[in-house]
C-alpha cells in the first residue's frame, strides 16, 4: 500500500484538504488554520504527512505522523 499524504490547499471557497493524487478536496472550509486541524486529525489516524501549502501553492510546512525511520532533525517543536 502507497503513503497517501494530506494536503493543505487553497480552494475558490477558502481552504481545503487533499489526499495525495485525488482529484477532489477532502473537506473545504473557511481558514488555513481549520484546514491545518481537519489534516492533522486524518494524518494522525491514518499515520502520513500533512503538507501544508501557501496561497500560490508553494510548500510552506510539513509534519510527519507516522512511523518515520529517520526523522528530521529540525528543532520547530
Amino acid at each position: 500500500m502507497t503513503k497517501k499524504d494530506v494536503h493543505v490547499v487553497p480552494h475558490p471557497d477558502g481552504w481545503a484538504t487533499q489526499k495525495e493524487g485525488a482529484s477532489r478536496a477532502g473537506v473545504v472550509v473557511d481558514t488555513q488554520r481549520e484546514a491545518i486541524e481537519r489534516a492533522r486529525e486524518q494524518a494522525q489516524r491514518e499515520k502520513v504527512e500533512v503538507v501544508i501549502h501557501r496561497k500560490d501553492g508553494t510548500i510552506r510546512d510539513s509534519d510527519s505522523y507516522g512511523n518515520d525511520p529517520s526523522p528530521p532533525k529540525d528543532k520547530k517543536h
